[in-house]
């Protein structure tokens, strides 16, 4: 699995991160569910599927949670 996340641009770190961003903004309820598929990274928010490289997810997650923080 670890070669795989590689592939895909990400470390363990990395990985670890994401997965953490993703399950915190489930728990804000901004989004609904997040994961890899095919080879990029699926954000699901308001009944509509994102795809996002890792790294484009890992920066969008963090903004979508740093303006809930901020009201």
């Amino acid at each position: 699995m670890l070669g795989k996340r590689r592939n895909l641009g990400l470390d363990a770190p990395g990985y670890n991160q994401l997965n953490e961003l993703g399950n915190e903004a489930i728990r804000l309820g901004l989004i609904v569910g997040h994961g890899y598929r095919g080879g990029k990274y699926e954000i699901l928010q308001q009944g509509e599927a994102m795809l996002f490289s890792p790294q484009q997810a890992q920066t969008y997650l963090q903004d979508l949670i740093t303006r809930e923080d901020q009201t």
